[in-house]
């Protein structure tokens, strides 16, 4: 599985059928393994933010989570399988986890937004086995913090979803890893509102041409116009000039 750089920030070329393996892997060899996501954003923060480059570049796959990614690979001369995005790919991996009888906790999002995720799950997948849930709206140190270590701890799931939000989920993630017996650790972002039909995914013709940020910044313009309207230009900007420093060396 090679990996290439992206302005600098580590992205896996890794396609759905091995992740999915590598899950199961994870799972059945008891080894704790963290399963990033790249997209656009991320790729920005990592650029500015050390802390949360530090995390990619530790995960044990940072996969391919935005078409805007896939693109800039292109533009630099590499070649990145299709994107896999986890609100809809997280309908396959709980079919996946039925299956194969592995459990999952989800952590994150409201209270009320997390039990209509678990009784949206159940509901399609009845035989998956959910250890547990909790909100995202907590402390994340001290004994607010312990608590929720100790109550997945007490589950032992084994995958972890934990959707706080791009980057605070893996600020968590990395400081408290090592006390988390969890097998597979994935950082969700608002994953757990779209399973529970909060936020709805775009139409098929948006995410098949890869503009699932203009719906999202339609549908929350006050919170991600930064996100989109300056990120996305930055990062275009930023391919293409190391795409010329690529051609001023040859």
């Amino acid at each position: 599985m090679p990996d290439y750089r992206i302005l600098g920030v580590r992205v896996d070329a890794i396609g759905k059928a091995d992740l999915e393996r590598s899950l199961v892997d994870a799972v059945r060899s008891g080894a704790r393994k963290v399963f990033a996501y790249v997209n656009v954003h991320a790729v920005n923060l990592a650029r500015t933010d050390s802390r949360f480059r530090r995390f990619l570049d530790a995960a044990d796959v940072a996969y391919c989570d935005g078409e805007g990614v896939r693109l800039g690979a292109r533009i630099l001369g590499q070649l990145l399988p299709p994107r896999i995005v986890l609100t809809h790919w997280i309908w396959d991996l709980c079919a996946l986890f039925e299956r194969e009888g592995i459990s999952v906790f989800f952590l994150g999002a409201s209270n009320e937004v997390s039990s209509k995720a678990v009784a949206e799950v159940h509901r399609r997948f009845p035989r998956l086995r959910i250890a547990g849930s909790h909100h995202g709206y907590f402390t994340k140190s001290g004994p607010e913090n312990e608590q929720i270590i100790a109550a997945i701890s007490a589950a032992r799931p084994d995958v972890l979803f934990v959707g706080f939000g791009m980057p605070l989920q893996e600020y968590w993630l990395e400081d408290n890893l090592d006390r988390l017996t969890t097998r597979a650790v994935l950082p969700a972002g608002s994953m757990i509102d779209y399973v529970a039909g909060v936020k709805r995914t775009p139409p098929a013709w948006m995410s098949n041409h890869g503009l699932e940020w203009l719906h999202r910044l339609v549908k929350e313009p006050r919170r991600l116009w930064r996100r989109y309207l300056i990120g996305n230009p930055r990062y275009l900007v930023g391919i293409l000039i190391e795409r010329w420093k690529q051609d001023f060396k040859k």
